[in-house]
């Protein structure tokens, strides 16, 4: 009993020890460096047009908030991050996600991210399995981390989901007002760029930043029905690629703009409609549940209740 209380207390102590470790070198480093920034960091933010070196440069970040363990740990984590996304594969995917969700990061980013969540996962599987499991079997305790390690990445994959379902529903809610404007302005004489951008200006949500970066890839010299088409194929949701199929339709043909946007705001306005019944009939099936499961029943105990105890006692 000894023995097992004492390694219990052990672990514990390795746990917390390495815990104020690593939390004290993370506030060492995060202490600023009182040097002056060398010639080549002065210089580099203006050759990244004509340079290689400098944009690799560029691109090489410090691993905070513990750089020393960061940049002696960043090859075998580049490898593990390379084999995690060869294994689960589905690059396209976690791409597209990342664009619904608003996220900046790439894929390969992404699953540094989730390597560090299995690891992390992994690490507080083994603590559990140590400290407060001993009693398991061995076959069980050698599982329970890497079961602990495959849930934190599943774990993230899911909150991605997540965030990119939230945002195209946003987008979704946002479309018939966007188009209601762009409608507006079209009838006031702009062209379709110069709407896009005073929308884009004036209003705020998520669909008025897609519409921000298809003005930004104009004035780069993009066309905008492939701005439009690239915009629709990294959100991919349905409403956003009607519009843009019906905006370079009309382009294409030379059809009035204003009465297609005008039509799509409404054919919109009514699938909005059509989703909040849709709604409304699955929340009104759910308030049945505590009727039918928890008032019902109780209201039946009541009922019954005073006939079972006036048999019982003979009356």
């Amino acid at each position: 009993m000894s023995a097992a209380l004492s390694s219990s207390a052990l672990g514990w102590a390795v746990l917390c020890g390495s815990g104020l470790g690593v939390g004290l070198w993370s506030l060492v480093s995060l202490t600023p460096r009182l040097t002056r920034p060398r010639l080549m960091d002065r210089v580099v933010p203006y050759i990244l047009d004509i340079s290689p070196e400098a944009r690799s440069i560029v691109a090489r970040r410090t691993v905070n908030p513990i750089p020393v363990l960061g940049s002696l740990f960043a090859p075998l984590l580049g490898a593990l991050t390379r084999g995690l996304s060869s294994l689960l594969g589905g690059s396209d995917t976690i791409a597209r996600r990342l664009h619904q969700s608003g996220s900046a990061k790439t894929s390969l980013e992404f699953r540094s991210v989730q390597l560090v969540w299995a690891l992390l996962a992994f690490a507080i599987g083994t603590v559990i399995t140590i400290v407060a499991l001993p009693e398991l079997l061995l076959p069980a305790r050698l599982v329970v981390p890497f079961v602990a390690g495959v849930g934190g990445a599943m774990l993230r994959d899911w909150l991605l989901q997540r965030a990119a379902n939230a945002r195209l529903a946003r987008m979704r809610s946002e479309l018939p007002t966007i188009l209601e404007f762009l409608t507006l302005s079209l009838s006031a004489g702009e062209g379709i760029l110069d709407s896009i951008r005073r929308v884009s200006r004036t209003s705020s949500g998520e669909l008025s930043r897609e519409f921000a970066g298809v003005v930004a890839d104009v004035h780069t010299g993009v066309p905008i029905g492939a701005a439009l088409q690239t915009l629709s194929r990294g959100i991919q949701l349905p409403e956003v690629t009607r519009f843009v199929d019906q905006v370079t339709g009309a382009l294409d043909r030379g059809s009035p703009l204003a009465e297609v946007l005008r039509a799509q705001a409404q054919d919109s306005r009514d699938q909005t409609k059509r989703t909040l019944l849709e709604l409304a009939g699955k929340k009104e099936v759910a308030m049945l549940v505590p009727l039918v499961f928890l008032i019902l029943p109780m209201t039946v105990l009541f009922a019954v209740f005073p006939g079972l105890v006036v048999l019982q006692a003979g009356f």
